[in-house]
């Protein structure tokens, strides 16, 4: 069976991240993170979307949920874990919609290893 809990240390580390990374079009109350317990996923880490339907039927903002499958993220170092929270971040908008960015979109890598690694390196500099 499949357990999830609120994390506040993730969450906090997170928070940090879209302020360092410069992340603006996140509003960081509308992102919560999940720690999930007992899945069976090849995944780190899953971002889930608050659709525009969904937002229209209950007079909702824009919300996003990350979770973290907790069998893998802890294995990773704490470097390893923030490229994992940030590649997660990449996948919302600039328009903070509701939508998700999708790891290809128009043709180009935007949410990959590379993408990911030059952010994090951005980061550390300031």
């Amino acid at each position: 069976m499949v357990i999830y809990k609120f994390d506040p240390t993730i969450k906090t580390r997170l928070d940090a991240i879209i302020t360092k990374a410069n992340f603006t079009n996140i509003k960081t109350e509308m992102v919560q993170v999940i720690v999930s317990g007992g899945t069976k996923t090849r995944a780190v880490a899953r971002i889930y979307s608050f659709p525009r339907i969904h937002q229209v039927a209950f007079n909702l903002a824009p919300r996003y949920v990350i979770e973290i499958i907790s069998e893998k993220f802890f294995k990773y170092s704490a470097e390893g874990q923030d490229k994992v929270l940030i590649h997660e971040l990449m996948h919302i908008p600039k328009t903070f919609s509701g939508a998700l960015v999708p790891h290809k979109c128009f043709g180009k890598k935007v949410v990959c290893a590379k993408t990911v690694n030059a952010l994090w390196d951005k980061m550390q500099s300031n």
